[in-house]
């Protein structure tokens, strides 16, 4: 899998003109966006403004009708899902995606057994020296779950199968991570919990990108916030930038009105 160079300029995550019609209606315009290595981005918006279906077109669940993809400087724009995991892209989505009977470390250990080649069953019987269990052992110490191995994954809080599935990602070496909406379903009190964990992932050097309602979650978090608005990028610049520009405000006020 490709990972940066040190000095290197090539984003880590490109898109442009990106946009998707369906039917007669543009669900999406023209969205040109750079992240860079290593970068947090926020990606805000109303709801229907456009966000998920961004992140549909850069995973690959859909296909975009207009403009490309990059990840890496490699055009991924017709490339599957499977072949854009593949090439270090990795997504957590809104609804939790993890073996609810399995325990937390099998759930993981699958992730890194599936990655390192091996064949997916839940029948080879882990050894605790193997390279998959140490993989997973080492990331879900980093999502802070080394201490609910074998707890099964269903029984664990909202916030801690947030962490769970995180731990999943990271466990395939992805070098983009899109977290959608991690915070959804999660109670306030794991809130700052998860917030650390997704900091903590930022500060490892990896390129995250975002789509999150909780907004002083995201301004606490992210370099810089991509605004969509009915389908188009608003802005996308600095947090502070951003939350003062009378375009944002404007959009936003005029939505909720």
């Amino acid at each position: 899998m490709p990972h940066h160079q040190p000095g290197t300029d090539v984003p880590a995550l490109a898109t442009h003109g990106l946009g998707l019609r369906i039917g007669g209606a543009q669900i999406l315009h023209d969205v040109t966006l750079e992240v860079a290595p290593g970068e947090m981005i926020g990606v805000i918006g109303p709801n229907g403004a456009g966000k998920t279906t961004l992140f549909n077109l850069v995973s690959g669940v859909l296909r975009p009708t207009t403009g490309t993809v990059r990840i890496d400087g490699r055009d991924v724009t017709g490339d599957p899902v499977a072949r854009r995991a593949r090439a270090g892209l990795g997504r957590t989505f809104q609804t939790s995606s993890v073996f609810p009977r399995l325990d937390v470390l099998e759930n993981v250990r699958l992730a890194a057994q599936m990655h390192l080649g091996r064949s997916l069953s839940v029948l080879a019987f882990p050894h605790r020296r193997d390279a998959a269990t140490r993989r997973a052992v080492e990331h879900l110490a980093e999502v802070g779950l080394e201490h609910r191995l074998g707890v099964a994954a269903g029984d664990l809080s909202h916030g801690d199968k947030r962490k769970l599935e995180i731990a999943v990602l990271l466990a395939t070496d992805p070098s983009v991570i899109l977290l959608d909406e991690p915070m959804a379903g999660v109670s306030s009190s794991d809130v700052p919990g998860l917030s650390e964990v997704i900091r903590r992932l930022h500060r490892s050097g990896r390129t995250v990108l975002m789509v999150e309602h909780h907004m002083d979650v995201v301004l606490g978090l992210v370099d810089r916030v991509a605004v969509m608005h009915h389908g188009e990028l608003l802005a996308y610049d600095t947090p502070e930038a951003v939350m003062s520009d009378p375009t944002v405000q404007s959009a936003y006020l005029g939505d909720v009105a």
